[in-house]
C-alpha cells in the first residue's frame, strides 16, 4: 500500500485516525501496531511474520545483552558474543532475501556453473527496518538505550507504518519517550496534514510526471534517440527520484506528527550543494547518519592515516551502494561517490567557487545514470549517448518535441528543489492563512485527481 494511493488516503488513514483518537491512551499503541501490521501485510501478507520475528528476536537479544552487561566483567565478553550473533542473524536474513540471487550470479560467472534459483519477492522495507533493529541493538550494547518497556513498544518502533517502508531510518533513542508519552495538539495535527499534502503533491504532481518523461526516453527506438533526448531523460529522473523520495519522507513526517511522533528531516535541498560531501549531508540524511555512526566512525572515520581513511571510505560507500540494490550498477554508484569524496579530500586541485555548484550537480546527474539503469552495461551505454560517444545526433524531431513538452515541468522541478519556493510559501502563510490553506486544498484536489485518472504511480524506493 502506498501513501500516494486513493485507498490509503480515503479509507485506511481515516479509519486509523477514528480508531486511534476514540480509544483511551493505554490502547493507542495497540491500535497503531495493529494498523501498522495490516499496512505492511497489504502487499505480501506472508512477510508480516518476518517483521514480527525480527521484532521479537532483536528485543530478546537486546535484553540478553543488557542483562549480561549488568553482571560482572567476564560476562561482558558474553555480551559482545551475543551482539555479534544478533548482527549476523539480522544480516543473514537481509542478505538471503536481497542478495542471494546476486551472489549466485557472481558464483556462476566465476566458476562457470549454471546454478538455477527462483527470485523471491523482496520483503517491503526490509533494509529500513533491519537497520533500525540493528541501531537499537548497538545502542543497547553501548549503553545509549536502556530497555524499560515491553515488547509492544519495540514492535511499534520497528513497524510504525509512516516510516516502515521507506524511512526515514529512525533511531530508537530519538523516539523512545514518544513511544510511552506523547500528545498531539491542533497545531501538531495541522502541521502533519500540511506536510502530508505537500509531500503528496511532490510525489504525484512532480515525481510521477517527471517519471513519465524518463520512461519515454529510455523506451525510444534507436533511430529516434539523440543526445538532447538522453539529457532530458536523465534530468527528468534526477528530479523524479528527489521528489519521489523526499515527497514520501514528507508524508512520513506528516503522518508521524498526526500521531504525536516527531521524526527528523531526511532531506535538506541536496541539489543546491557546492560539493559531494555537502550533497550527502543533505540527501537521505538518516541513511548517511546510520552509516557514519555505526560503521564509518567505528572503523576510525577520518581520524586515521590517509590510506586507512581511504579504506574506510571504500568500505562505507561500497556497502552504501550495495544497500540500495543487489547489482553491479549500485556498487559502482556507491564507489563512484567514494572516488569523488577521496578527490575532494586529497586532491590539490580546487574547483573555483562559482563552478562548485554546477560541477557537483553534474557529478550527481552522472551518478543517477548508474542508479536508474538496470545494469552497469546499460549505464555505460546511456552515458555514451549523453556524451556523443554513440554517434547520436545532437537533436532531432523527437528530442525537440520532448524538450518542448518537458521544459516547463523541469523548470518547476528545479525551482521546487531550492529553498525559494518553500520560503515564498512560508511568507504567504504568515500573510494570509486563508490563501495558504486554499493552496493546500488545491494541491490535494489536483493530487487526488491525478491518482484517479493516471495509472502511472511508481515508488522508486519500494525495491529497497
Amino acid at each position: 500500500m502506498l501513501f500516494s494511493s486513493v485507498y490509503f488516503i480515503y479509507y485506511f488513514l481515516p479509519a486509523l485516525l477514528i480508531c486511534y483518537y476514540m480509544v483511551p491512551k493505554p490502547l493507542k499503541n495497540v491500535i497503531l501496531l495493529i494498523f501498522s501490521l495490516v499496512f505492511y501485510s497489504w502487499g505480501e501478507p506472508i512477510y508480516v511474520f518476518l517483521i514480527i520475528f525480527s521484532g521479537v528476536f532483536n528485543y530478546v537479544m537486546a535484553g540478553e545483552i543488557q542483562n549480561l552487561q549488568q553482571n560482572n566483567h567476564p560476562a561482558n565478553m558474553s555480551a559482545k558474543k551475543t551482539l555479534i550473533f544478533t548482527v549476523v542473524v539480522n544480516l543473514l536474513i537481509l542478505c538471503f532475501f536481497k542478495y542471494y540471487g546476486f551472489a549466485l550470479d557472481i558464483f556462476n560467472s566465476v566458476t562457470g556453473t549454471h546454478i538455477k534459483y527462483t527470485t523471491l519477492p523482496l520483503p517491503i522495507g526490509i533494509s529500513f527496518y533491519t537497520f533500525q533493529a540493528l541501531s537499537y541493538v548497538f545502542d543497547v550494547y553501548k549503553g545509549k538505550v536502556y530497555i524499560r518497556g515491553k515488547l509492544l513498544e519495540f514492535m511499534l518502533y520497528l513497524s510504525l507504518f509512516p516510516q516502515l517502508i521507506a524511512g526515514p531510518i529512525v533511531q530508537y533513542k530519538d523516539v523512545e519517550n514518544q513511544l510511552y508519552n506523547r500528545s498531539v495538539t491542533w497545531d501538531d495535527f495541522g502541521y502533519g496534514v500540511e506536510r502530508f499534502i505537500i509531500g503528496l503533491a511532490k510525489k504525484v504532481l512532480l515525481a510521477n510526471t517527471l517519471g513519465g518523461f524518463h520512461q519515454v526516453v529510455i523506451t525510444l527506438p534507436h533511430s529516434k534517440e539523440s543526445v538532447l533526448a538522453s539529457w532530458i531523460g536523465i534530468l527528468a529522473f534526477t528530479f523524479q527520484i528527489y521528489f519521489d523520495f523526499s515527497g514520501y519522507s514528507d508524508m512520513a513526517i506528516g503522518l508521524g506528527r498526526m500521531f504525536g511522533f516527531h521524526f527528523k528531516e531526511n532531506f535538506n535541498y541536496p541539489y543546491i550543494s557546492k560539493s559531494v560531501t555537502e550533497f550527502w549531508r543533505r540527501w537521505h540524511i538518516s541513511l548517511g547518519s546510520w552509516f557514519r555512526e555505526y560503521l564509518y566512525i567505528p572503523l576510525g572515520g577520518n581520524r586515521v592515516k590517509p590510506l586507512r581513511h581511504i579504506f574506510n571510505l571504500i568500505v562505507v560507500w561500497g556497502l552504501t551502494g550495495l544497500w540500495h540494490g543487489a547489482s553491479y550498477n549500485f556498487v559502482i554508484w556507491g564507489l563512484f561517490y567514494c572516488i569523488l569524496l577521496i578527490i575532494e579530500k586529497y586532491s590539490p586541485i580546487k574547483i573555483p567557487s562559482k563552478l562548485k555548484g554546477p560541477v557537483t550537480m553534474l557529478a550527481v546527474i552522472i551518478g543517477w545514470v548508474f542508479f536508474s539503469s538496470d545494469t552497469a552495461g546499460a549505464a555505460v551505454d546511456y552515458l555514451g549517448k549523453m556524451f556523443f560517444v554513440k554517434g547520436l545526433p545532437l537533436g532531432n524531431a523527437e528530442g525537440a518535441y520532448l524538450l518542448h513538452s518537458s521544459i516547463l515541468i523541469l523548470l518547476i522541478a528545479w525551482a521546487c528543489s531550492t529553498e525559494k519556493v518553500s520560503e515564498a510559501y512560508k511568507i504567504l502563510e504568515k500573510k494570509s492563512k486563508i490563501i495558504s490553506t486554499g493552496l493546500l486544498i488545491l494541491l490535494f484536489i489536483l493530487s487526488t485527481a491525478s491518482l484517479i485518472y493516471s495509472s502511472y504511480n511508481p515508488f522508486l524506493y519500494f525495491r529497497f
